[in-house]
């Protein structure tokens, strides 16, 4: 049970915006203080009021260890997947700090949280009504145990741990703890819906070609870094996976969506001149594999079929993505192309030097309001195209 005493408790509130490694050095100083554990809320809190801020406005919610907190999902994502799901009764097989569930479960009448570690389920017990979620169980049990023995769902939310017992992460689904290629129709036996959460950094084409019973992916990114994969399970037609690619900027959602079907059908022309405009699409279609499909959505053409970069005159207001204004471009023994600047932001696709190379070679500081991507254009020559960013 976790119980703080009032000087803790105060501690941690006149502490929490301080640095916790200095904290920590200084335990000696503050004898009657749970310094651990204050240590442990105010290094939560602290990420909570970046990662999860409706969360860090409730002063009394508690804090698990940092991996615990590091896993869990953001609230751009968590509020995302709570879009997907709807109904009467909810269960997450894997509760973990809860901010999943939590989301979620706002959707149902009714919710069950599982836990196997018993910490988790004493800091969810104390949240959740703290949050206003009086409507959710919590259980510390065995996700699979549960699971076979429990009553159906509306939907079933699980996110499989990417960690082996070494801490080393994984990106196959079947090192994934539980491993859901094994589930899939018993958690569709109690569940007409089920929601997966998974590494971004997984295979989305080996992961299909795995689950029979997918019907869609969502790539989710924040700030152009691909963050999850989610995928939908039901036993509706599975003959066209839709891809849902989805970018979370500061005051802006960018969205696309494309099945493989279109991108295997989709005509991309390929050219040798970079236009006016140079476009880059978000993280998350890059990870879905959308080159051809993004090319013929918005009429592009893409300087290379391994260089995931496109090109137009023409200004495109709504591209999923960033856009440049290209101001030169040339090979990279033209000491013109950078004459006037010591400093840029470099991108390479599809080169043979790295960033920190070309950087070494070009002799420019990082930063600045200058962009220089590196890439090959169709008829393989290597140039650098000078952009700032529109």
């Amino acid at each position: 049970m976790i119980n703080l005493s009032s000087t803790t408790t105060n501690f941690i509130r006149n502490h929490q915006h301080d640095d916790v490694r200095s904290l920590a050095l200084q335990a000696g100083k503050y004898p009657d203080v749970d310094i651990k554990a204050a240590i442990t809320q105010i290094a939560g809190r602290q990420a909570a009021a970046n990662k999860i801020p409706s969360w860090y406005a409730v002063e009394e919610l508690l804090y698990p260890q940092h991996l615990s907190l590091e896993q869990c999902s953001s609230e751009v994502t968590a509020h995302y997947k709570s879009t997907l799901c709807k109904g009467n009764t909810f269960t997450d097989l894997t509760g973990g700090f809860g901010v999943d569930c939590a989301f979620i479960a706002a959707n149902f009448a009714k919710a069950t949280y599982i836990e196997k570690q018993s910490e988790l389920c004493i800091i969810a017990k104390h949240n959740f009504p703290l949050l206003g979620l009086n409507h959710i169980s919590v259980l510390n049990e065995d996700a699979i145990t549960y699971l076979r023995n429990m009553d159906p769902v509306d939907c079933i939310f699980i996110d499989p741990a990417r960690r082996d017992k070494h801490g080393k992460k994984t990106v196959q689904l079947s090192d994934c703890e539980p491993d859901v290629t094994l589930l899939e129709d018993l958690l569709l036996k109690k569940a007409n819906r089920v929601v997966i959460k998974l590494s971004p950094m997984l295979d989305i084409s080996l992961a299909l070609r795995e689950l029979k019973y997918a019907t869609q992916v969502h790539i989710l990114s924040v700030h152009n870094d691909c963050k999850e994969l989610l995928v939908i399970l039901d036993k509706s037609d599975t003959d066209l996976v839709t891809l849902h690619c989805v970018n979370f900027a500061t005051t802006s959602q960018q969205e696309f969506t494309f099945s493989k079907i279109e991108e295997q059908n989709a005509q991309c022309v390929y050219t040798n001149e970079v236009d006016r405009f140079l476009y880059e699409p978000h993280a998350s279609i890059l990870k879905a594999g959308g080159y051809k499909i993004i090319a013929a959505k918005y009429n592009l053409k893409k300087l290379h079929p391994n260089s995931h970069l496109y090109t137009k005159d023409q200004y495109i207001e709504d591209f999923p993505g960033r856009v440049f204004q290209v101001e030169a471009y040339s090979s990279l023994k033209d000491k013109e192309l950078l004459a006037g600047i010591d400093k840029a932001n470099i991108s390479t696709r599809n080169f043979p030097l790295s960033v920190a190379d070309l950087r070494k070679r070009c002799k420019l500081k990082d930063g600045g309001e200058v962009y220089l991507f590196a890439t090959t254009l169709q008829d393989n020559s290597k140039v650098l195209i000078r952009c700032k960013k529109f």
